[in-house]
């Protein structure tokens, strides 16, 4: 009898593996939504040109753009003083939050963006992240790694001075929102979709494709979200739908920020 169960739930694990396998791949977070760099993406060395944006008079450089404790911070005023964990963070573990989330918290296309959330709210995200209750489900992403890696390292102190700070501001719209049957091709450069030169277009699919308004062929590295991405997606088909940003979509998926991510 032991040898019949055996083999009839041997023979039920067959049978449904290949449904629990297609169940998976179904639900994976879509590749629109969670760019992965190439294998073969190479970063372009630093030419040591001052870089600008529109409206401001500071310029940094790729290589400043690309220094994890350095947040970028081109309008300061803007928003209040940047504490020191926003602005620098602490080597060699935590990152400064400004880097990604942007010195005055509107996130980018790859993260989300924390400007105005409750500060308790951001208290039990790094908590989460710290302890493991929230992670990803795109762990080859540099992003959310480097989220999980900066909430395990940073104080309870430091984290209480971030989430003052960035739920003291006022959150923005960054995103324009257009509604399209096709979209420029693209590829993927340093965690964010660019167009690609040549401006050959394709079907958008059923995607939502979100690119930088100003695109710096080094990196799309300015991280100045005054210059707004353009988020495309398919028009709307029933009366009442509303365009989303690529964030919803990601949220769906993965808890690996702040927010959506």
């Amino acid at each position: 009898m032991k040898a019949i169960r055996a083999h009839l739930a041997l023979g039920v694990a067959l049978c449904t593996a290949p449904l629990m396998t297609q169940a998976r791949a179904d639900d994976a977070p879509p590749s629109w939504a969670y760019p992965v760099n190439p294998p073969d993406f190479k970063v372009q060395p630093d030419d040591g040109t001052q870089r600008h944006v529109p409206d401001s008079s500071a310029a940094f450089t790729v290589t400043q753009a690309r220094d994890l404790f350095f947040a970028l911070d081109w309008h300061p005023s803007d928003h209040p003083a940047l504490p020191d964990i926003v602005c620098r963070g602490r080597r060699p573990d935590v990152m400064a939050c400004g880097v990604c989330h942007r010195a005055d918290g509107p996130g980018g296309p790859e993260n989300a963006g924390i400007a105005g959330l409750p500060a308790q709210y951001i208290v039990q995200q790094m908590a989460d992240f710290k302890s493991g209750a929230r992670t990803t489900s795109v762990p080859q992403r540099i992003p959310p790694q480097l989220m999980i890696k900066t909430a395990k390292g940073i104080t309870d102190a430091e984290i209480e001075q971030a989430a003052a700070y960035f739920s003291g501001l006022n959150p923005r719209v960054v995103i324009k929102v257009v509604e399209t049957a096709t979209v420029p091709k693209s590829r993927v450069g340093g965690w964010f979709l660019a167009a690609l030169p040549g401006g050959e277009t394709e079907p958008i699919a059923g995607r939502i494709i979100e690119f930088q308004k100003i695109w710096s062929a080094l990196r799309c590295a300015t991280r100045d979200l005054i210059s707004s991405p353009t988020c495309r997606l398919a028009p709307s088909t029933r009366a009442g739908s509303s365009p989303i940003p690529a964030a919803m979509e990601r949220a769906r998926h993965a808890r690996s920020a702040m927010g959506p991510h």
